[in-house]
């Protein structure tokens, strides 16, 4: 299930298992998962606490971790900081994770808001570096 809204695309994505919904969001350049739904991940602490503006509200973070996900089948892993809440989106529906434009650059996946639905055209799985 996706959904669009301005620039974002809103989907579930796969985390060992769970089904996790996700704020695809090229106007946040961070990604944040929500406490909850970081429960079961390893959490590395941050040797300084540091501050997040999201939603209209600040954030204090302090442990942030490693996600491995699938996204539409497709693996990716990307570094998102703890926050206690990220919001509801505009159906009510709380989010658990906002996928920030460093990692979509990283993995090469865009927004297609015309179509409702992320970009996977230069999603690649390997990296060439010069």
């Amino acid at each position: 299930m996706q959904t669009k809204t301005m620039g974002r695309i809103r989907q579930e994505i796969e985390i060992d298992g769970r089904r996790c919904w996700t704020l695809f969001d090229f106007g946040a350049r961070q990604s944040y998962i929500r406490q909850q739904a970081a429960d079961d991940l390893e959490l590395t602490e941050l040797r300084q606490s540091r501050r997040a503006m999201l939603g209209g509200s600040s954030h204090e973070i302090r442990h942030a971790c490693l996600i491995q996900a699938e996204v539409e089948g497709r693996p990716l892993e990307f570094q998102a900081a703890v926050i206690d809440e990220i919001g509801q989106d505009e159906d009510g529906r709380e989010i658990d994770i906002l996928f920030g434009a460093l990692a979509m650059q990283l993995w090469g996946i865009g927004l297609d808001p015309q179509n409702e639905r992320l970009d996977f055209s230069h999603y690649s799985r390997d990296f060439l570096e010069f």
